[in-house]
């Protein structure tokens, strides 16, 4: 057993949410770096944050928390899913071009699978062009939420203590996710290795989304 020491206010950034713990037997950092959306976003509800609030995104900008931080990692492993439910903003190039569940009939309606692509496009793309950067990338899959009768914010529990059996098929929007971000893995993958570096698929999507037990409230 050994302890790490958190050094997170020693961090560049220092967000609230990101933490940086350093094992000093093994000369070891860990970093949890919070990106809720990989790309550059900020509050737009008039009426303040709450868990269903408006938020712009800046699709073609990656979020400075991590693309700031990770050029000396050994690993980076990319994460990040739920937060595209939200209603959302779609910018690009500073233009507003579009929206997800933003309920404004002047912009036009976008789908949440068009502002994950862009993310992971921006993604991608930002690792491959980070002057030094030589690490393994991995892409962890999207992960599906197993509430029931209602959204985990609204009555919704997940009670389940059995896994799925392998005859119930995953919902057709988690596979939806789930083919997005393997699409742009794939490319990058394919264009990382003309470049030295190497992308590696951690594919949970389907074997999570069969195991409710563990999910827990």
């Amino acid at each position: 057993v050994t302890y790490a020491e958190d050094i997170s206010n020693k961090s560049p950034s220092a967000l609230i949410y990101s933490t940086h713990l350093f094992y000093s037997e093994y000369n070891f950092t860990l970093s949890a770096l919070w990106s809720p959306f990989l790309v550059k976003y900020k509050e737009s509800d008039p009426e303040g944050h709450s868990f269903n609030s408006l938020m712009s995104l800046y699709l073609d900008e990656a979020d400075e928390e991590w693309a700031n931080e990770i050029k000396n990692f050994d690993y980076v492993i990319i994460s990040v899913g739920q937060w595209f439910f939200r209603p959302l903003l779609y910018y690009q190039d500073g233009q507003l071009i579009g929206c997800h569940k933003c309920n404004h009939s002047n912009i036009t309606s976008l789908t949440r699978y068009y502002g994950y692509k862009m993310a992971f496009q921006t993604t991608f793309k930002t690792l491959l062009s980070l002057k030094n950067y030589e690490g393994v990338t991995f892409l962890r899959t999207f992960s599906a939420a197993h509430f029931e009768n209602g959204d985990w914010n609204n009555g919704g529990s997940c009670d389940r203590t059995r896994p799925f059996t392998k005859e119930l098929k995953i919902e057709e929007y988690n596979k939806e996710f789930y083919l997005t971000q393997v699409e742009e893995f794939r490319k990058a993958k394919a264009e990382g290795i003309q470049n030295g570096l190497r992308f590696v698929l951690i594919n949970v999507t389907e074997i999570m989304w069969l195991r409710p037990d563990g999910h827990p409230n």
